[in-house]
Order: structure tokens, then sequence, then C-alpha cells
């Protein structure tokens, strides 16, 4: 046999060079995509039979031919890979996206390798957890309750009545979407609930939607609720513009009645909030001592005030005349519940025989402060309100002659001014 052997199909060949001097294998030489190949046998027989095999897949078109022998180990191995991949996950892959997409990612890595940067990935994706809603809502009623007591003197960070009345709304909406967890929450279910609303107020719709959002943003927090969601886009989320209606006032002769109407802590509570115009959650967290601190003015402290900066009120001479009696009280004016507060109010209007409204004394003082004064910043320092608010609400609501009248409610001769202490007493 004369080496070297050419073995030929159509147009392609390649050759089996024989041993030479101490180098004892037969090399088989051919040449794909214009590169020159070569491999090595120790037998003839199996070069031979790889030289056969190569010259047909050249003559198919095949590149299988161009691979070294390492080169098809580490192909058949990838293949094997992808498939096990294919069959665990369902993905399929080819061997040419995933090289492509490694070398991209590796390009990026600055040296790292991938897996680090997909554990550095991972270590920032928040795994959502299933949380049945209705229980989500009582944990998230138990876990604000801390924040409704006071601490070292200090005003407690949420109104237990504002917490009580909103675990109200959430518990309804968790009782209209039953069986389903916070993370299945859809845009969907919120225009259901809020459809099944319509009966409701502007105002009350509005107040289940603040409550809902801060339930959905402690969700988030917590990770039962994907950060990405869009909750808070739907069409049903947006607050309404809702009608406040006509803002009640009290006459002069009103006034006076309920005054006299009054016992015991209950009459300087009137008398201060008509003369004065401080919320209800402020009367009830006032003090004789914030009534008495600064002479001549009423104060409002930080912890007290809704809006928590400190403001004075000016006590007014008419004002000073109702409270003359109770100068040397002490504590709280209203000693009792924020209930007990208003079943004793409503109590009063029915002995006084005046119609009970809404705020009725903060805004009667503001109307006829106003119209006094004609100032809106006056009246906004006094009311603790804006410039803006004062002129929007209560520009009109009185006659200058009204409110004359108003700051003219003295005590009548043997009127009934009755001292917290006397009332506690007897």
């Amino acid at each position: 046999m004369r080496f070297p052997v050419t073995i030929r199909h159509r147009a392609n060949k390649v050759k089996i060079y024989a041993p030479a001097g101490e180098f004892a294998y037969y090399r088989l030489a051919y040449t794909v995509a214009g590169k020159r190949r070569m491999q090595t046998f120790a037998a003839y027989s199996d070069a031979r039979q790889a030289g056969e095999r190569i010259v047909r897949d050249l003559a198919n078109g095949s590149q299988a031919a161009a691979l070294s022998a390492s080169q098809s180990r580490d192909a058949l191995a990838a293949f094997e890979r992808l498939e096990a991949f294919r069959q665990k996950t369902g993905q399929k892959i080819s061997l040419l996206s995933a090289v492509s997409q490694h070398c991209e990612a590796a390009g990026k890595l600055n040296g790292r390798t991938v897996a680090e940067a997909v554990d550095g990935f991972l270590g920032t994706v928040v795994t959502v957890k299933r949380k049945d809603l209705s229980e989500a809502v009582e944990d998230f009623i138990l876990a604000d309750e801390p924040r409704t007591k006071s601490a070292n003197g200090q005003r407690a960070q949420l109104s237990a009545e504002y917490t009580r009345i909103r675990a109200l709304r959430l518990r309804h909406f968790a009782k209209a979407l039953p069986g389903h967890a916070v993370c299945d929450l859809t845009k969907q279910h919120l225009d259901v609930f809020f459809k099944a609303m319509a009966d409701a107020s502007p105002k009350a719709r509005n107040h289940h939607r603040a409550g809902i959002k801060q339930f959905l943003q402690w969700s988030v927090r917590n990770d039962y609720l994907s950060p990405t969601n869009r909750l808070l886009e739907a069409d049903a989320m947006r607050t309404e513009h809702a009608n406040n209606g006509d803002i009640g006032i009290y006459t002069a002769k009103e006034f006076r009645a309920l005054l006299e109407a009054a016992e015991g802590p209950l009459q300087p509570l009137i008398a201060i909030g008509g003369f004065c115009g401080l919320r209800t959650a402020e009367l009830l967290r006032l003090e004789w001592e914030d009534v008495w601190r600064v002479e001549g003015h009423i104060e409002i402290s930080q912890t007290k005030s809704k809006t928590r900066s400190r403001r004075l009120i000016a006590i007014c001479p008419v004002l000073a005349d109702w409270l003359r009696t109770h100068r040397n009280s002490t504590g709280k004016l209203w000693q009792g519940t924020d209930r007990c507060f208003h079943k004793a109010s409503s109590e009063v209007c029915e002995r006084a025989e005046v119609p009970r409204k809404p705020n009725a004394l903060r805004h009667s003082f503001c109307s006829f402060h106003f119209i006094l004064h004609g100032n809106e910043n006056l009246t906004a320092a006094q009311a603790g309100n804006s410039p803006a608010m004062i002129h929007q609400h209560y520009k009109g609501l009185a006659t200058k002659a009204e409110a004359e009248k108003w700051f003219a409610v003295t005590p009548a001769r043997g009127a009934n001014i009755i001292s917290i202490t006397a009332a506690v007493n007897t």
C-alpha cells in the first residue's frame, strides 16, 4: 500500500499518511471551511473509517468535520445539558443562543462570573408570599395598634378612633373578596368592589380608597404583593371630587341656648369651641394648663394640634367671662371617651332644642371671625387652617351684625355656670 492513501467522494477527498520515524500514528488530513484539519489514529482501519465518514459529511455540506475531537466532545456534552434543561423547565434553547447569551453577559461583567451576577440579582428580587386577604387585613390592623398608644406623655401617632373606623372599612373590603390571596388582587377586583358602593357618598368611597391604599402599601413592604403591581392605577382608585354640601353654623341665639343647657365640663368646652374654633379632637385633648399657661391665650401645643404645629388662640373678653369660675380647675377638660362626648353633646342639643350640626361650633367661629375682622390670615392663624381654606369655605356665610351678636353672648346674671369642681362634688 502506497501512502498517502487518498479517499474521494464526489469533489471531496481526505489523505491518510503512514507513521514516520518515532511518530507511530496514522494521520488523517483534510480541508474544511478553508482550514486544514488533521486527526491521528493508532490503526489504519480506524483512520480509513473516519476518512470515509468525513468525505461523505463534506459532500453533504456538514460542518461537523470542522470540529476537533475535543470540540466534538464539548458539543455533545453541551447538547446533553441543553436537553436536560428542556426536560426540567420546558424551555428549549439552541446551543448558539445559549453561547451567545453567555458571551454577551460575560462581556459586561468585568471578570465576574455569570453565576455571581445571577445570585446578586436574585438577592434584590422580592419573592411574593401568598397570604389570605382577610388574614392580611387583620395583621395590618394589629401592626398599627401600637401607633395608637401614647408614650412618655407624647401624643399617639395615630388616632384610635381613626384606626377603628379604618379597620371596619378594610374588613368590609376583605369580606367582599372571600377566598382571595393578596397577590391575586387585580384592578378588576377593585373596580367591582367600588361599583358595589355606588350608593355611598363620594366622601365615603374616598375614605375607603385611602384605607385600601395604605393596606396595599403595607402588603408590598411585607412581600404579600409585588412592588411592580399597578393596583393603584385602577379606575376605581381615582379620588372623587367630594361635594361637602352646605356648611352649617349656629346663630347667636342657638349658641346661647347650648351654653345655658350644658352642664359640668361641657359648658367650657362649648364656649371654647364657639369662641376659639377648636376642632373636636383638639378640644378633647385640651387641659386646663393649656388654657391658663399663656396669659390671655389658649395654647394648642404640637401634641394636641391636628396639624402638629403649635398655635396660640386669643381668649376674647366674652370667653373669659364664661371661664372665670374655672380658674382653679386642673386636668383635662373632658375626661371621658370620644363617644361619651358626642352622646353628651347630642343630649345638650335636645335640651336646648337646637338641631345638631356637624362641626358647627368651629364653622360658626370661622365664619363670624372672618366677617368681623375681614382678614383670612388672622382667622386662619386662630383656627389652624390655611387662608385659602378660610376664604373658600367661610366667605359670605354671615353678616357683620350676626358676628357681633355671636361675640356678645355673655353669661346672663344667674346663668347656669357650674364649675367642674362643683359638678364633680355634686
